[in-house]
């Protein structure tokens, strides 16, 4: 086989993977090393589905030891595999680079008769790559989990990120669609990173995880749990959600004719930020009367609308932490509030003047103790721009501050 033809198969192997964020290479530059060492060295370029194409995202190999239902790549599946050299993979990255094709290497790879056989070829594409061609630019690894301590180590020295994916959020889950993997084996190698960084008093690599959404029962509330767990511990830095795509039938999954939940992945996906950036607990988010996420609107939206106890707020007077949770403000538009006020009062111009949109945000505060939205909602409105309400007695016409100062539960 030739390489053209292995890099058609194990490039197409690799999509279903999108855990290959790059944050960029801080590794120390040497006279004749090739490839960008600074942070913003890595270009993002992102295919229609939001997936980061930048990188040579491909699989070692496609062949595996594991039977695992979900995979397209599971040892029972008839399909064409591949395996690449370690050689191969080292030129070909460099050569793409060289063209501007890429701008790093996402490595992963499917299990072939070992894992530690599996980690010893990585390692040795690596070894190749950086000591070999000298390259200095962007890689990201996926861990074997499995595989010896000390090769996960030295992988790890040659990254500049790697990641352990969980797949599914659950033991119960693993044991129906995977029974050849555990939640013990699939974490070990995040925490041999971690511990291993710790005791020589390095930074811990930056380390991300993939968990596959629709393909088990867990809900969202369940999901976010796990992620926050992660993020508490230190053992990684970012949590991938990944929209399962029906490729193989079997009666644990989902029918093949099931369309991916691709706006619940993007649910997910707005629910991580919030707790990374935005001091939102993952309980204030999903909770067990309410597990899923409204895909209808935004996490943010959809906790202020169940929480209008907390609204109107006064852009003049409240915290930092309480701003952030009004919905349309972003982190930069909560900056320029809080760094204008220290010269004055703010008024409503100014916010606008600021460039600072108030199309969602005008609902739900005060500027100066007066309500931006001057005229009252009609329920009509309500209901088509943020949520359905029962609908009101004949001849109302409820503001939304109205209900607020009325209101004392979840709506």
């Amino acid at each position: 086989m030739n390489i053209d033809e292995k890099l058609q198969i194990l490039t197409d192997s690799a999509k279903y993977d999108v855990s290959c964020s790059s944050s960029g290479s801080t590794r120390t530059h040497s006279f004749g090393d090739i490839g960008a060492t600074q942070n913003s060295g890595i270009c993002h370029a992102y295919s229609a589905d939001g997936r980061c194409i930048s990188l040579l995202k491909i699989l070692f190999t496609n062949h595996c030891i594991y039977d695992c239902n979900y995979c397209i790549n599971r040892s029972s599946n008839d399909l064409k595999r591949a395996a690449f050299t370690p050689r191969e993979i080292a030129d070909l990255t460099i050569n793409f680079y060289k063209r501007n094709y890429i701008e790093g290497l996402f490595l992963s790879s499917g299990i072939i008769s070992s894992e530690d056989h599996t980690m010893q070829l990585i390692l040795k594409s690596l070894k190749i790559l950086r000591h070999e061609h000298g390259f200095n630019g962007y890689v990201h690894v996926k861990l074997i989990p499995g595989a010896s301590a000390h090769l996960i180590k030295e992988v790890t020295k040659l990254a500049d990120r790697v990641s352990s994916n969980i797949e599914l959020p659950s033991e119960k889950s693993l044991l129906l669609l995977a029974p050849e993997k555990s939640k013990v084996k699939l974490f070990e190698p995040l925490k041999i990173v971690r511990n291993d960084a710790l005791e020589r008093g390095k930074k811990v690599v930056g380390m991300s995880t993939q968990m596959i959404i629709g393909a088990s029962p867990e809900s969202d509330y369940d999901i976010l749990k796990l992620s926050d767990a992660f993020y508490n511990k230190g053992l990684l830095k970012r949590v991938y959600f990944s929209a399962y795509i029906p490729t193989v039938s079997h009666k644990n999954l989902p029918t093949i004719d099931t369309p991916p939940p691709l706006l619940r992945e993007h649910r997910l996906y707005q629910a991580d930020w919030l707790m990374r950036f935005y001091g939102f607990n993952w309980d204030e988010i999903a909770t067990q009367n309410d597990p899923f996420l409204d895909e209808r609107f935004d996490p943010k939206l959809a906790w202020a609308l169940r929480n209008l106890q907390h609204f109107p707020i006064e852009v003049n007077k409240a915290e930092k932490e309480m701003l952030l949770r009004i919905p349309g403000l972003g982190i930069r538009s909560v900056g320029k509030i809080l760094r204008a006020r220290r010269q004055k009062r703010l008024s409503a111009v100014d916010l606008q003047s600021m460039k600072i949109s108030l199309k969602r945000a005008r609902y739900f505060i005060t500027v100066d103790g007066r309500p931006v939205e001057q005229t009252a909602l009609r329920y009509e409105r309500i209901e088509s721009t943020m949520l359905a309400l029962d609908k009101p007695k004949a001849g109302t016409q409820p503001s939304l501050f109205d209900f607020v100062q009325s209101n004392t539960g979840e709506i």
